[in-house]
């Protein structure tokens, strides 16, 4: 599934809700825009999930112009004042929310299955507002997938909660390498982070051996040869003299 946004835009001008942003995502590999106005993530997230209709451009699903699709697809995670958790909330009382919206069990027991499942046995009881930014995507990423006609998904600057940019980015990969399609909508620093994290690292230039140096090849009689009191196995021996000569 691939979602492309062509010059969207909401109002014009220095003062427009939305500059003008081209960006997409598709099955394989996420998509990141950057935008950094105070609502502009917000408006962003929305237009990009099929929430609001923008005033310029284009929103297109698998190339087809379809915002009820996009809505059934994609899920909005972590977008403030829209699908953005109380942070007093425990990383327990979210998931069980989540859980009832997906239409599934919700009692102790599925709650810490699908916590240990994720990586978060040990964090029930923390508060959403104290859990490490990436522990924070990869809880609200695998709620949101947890509706099984979610194949998509709008993460809302994770950066703004702090934490290392790779380490969420981590997330984001591995939600791409499970064929979910991922949109971040971030700012332009963390966009810089994200981007030189997935530059490929230089191959390393081949180590190359040096050639051992070839055995000296001594002659008979050399210095440094065999030991010159050594008979010489290829002098001639004198013959015997015979018997009958012999008087």
């Amino acid at each position: 599934m691939r979602i492309d946004l062509h010059d969207v835009a909401i109002g014009e001008g220095p003062g427009a809700d939305l500059p003008p942003i081209t960006v997409s995502a598709d099955q394989g590999e996420p998509g990141f825009v950057a935008v950094e106005t105070e609502n502009a993530p917000t408006v962003a997230s929305l237009v990009a999930g099929g929430r609001m209709a923008a005033d310029h451009g284009r929103v297109l699903i698998d190339g087809r112009d379809d915002a009820a699709a996009i809505r059934a697809s994609f899920a909005l995670v972590d977008t403030p004042g829209v699908a953005e958790p109380f942070g007093s909330l425990t990383v327990t009382q979210v998931a069980r929310e989540e859980l009832v919206l997906a239409g599934l069990r919700s009692d102790r027991a599925s709650i810490a299955d699908l916590l240990g499942s994720i990586g978060l046995d040990e964090h029930r009881r923390t508060r959403l507002h104290a859990l490490p930014t990436d522990l924070r995507v990869r809880l609200l990423c695998e709620l949101a997938v947890l509706r099984p006609e979610v194949r998509g998904i709008v993460l809302t600057t994770p950066e703004r909660h702090g934490g290392d940019v790779a380490a969420w980015l981590a997330v984001v990969h591995d939600l791409v390498a499970r064929d979910y399609t991922v949109l971040v909508v971030t700012s332009y620093a963390a966009l810089a982070l994200a981007t030189s994290a997935a530059e490929p690292l230089p191959e390393p230039e081949p180590k190359v051996e040096p050639e051992p140096e070839p055995e000296p090849i001594l002659s008979v009689g050399d210095p440094a040869g065999p030991d010159t009191d050594t008979p010489d196995a290829t002098a001639a021996v004198a013959p015997s003299t015979p018997e009958s000569d012999r008087s």
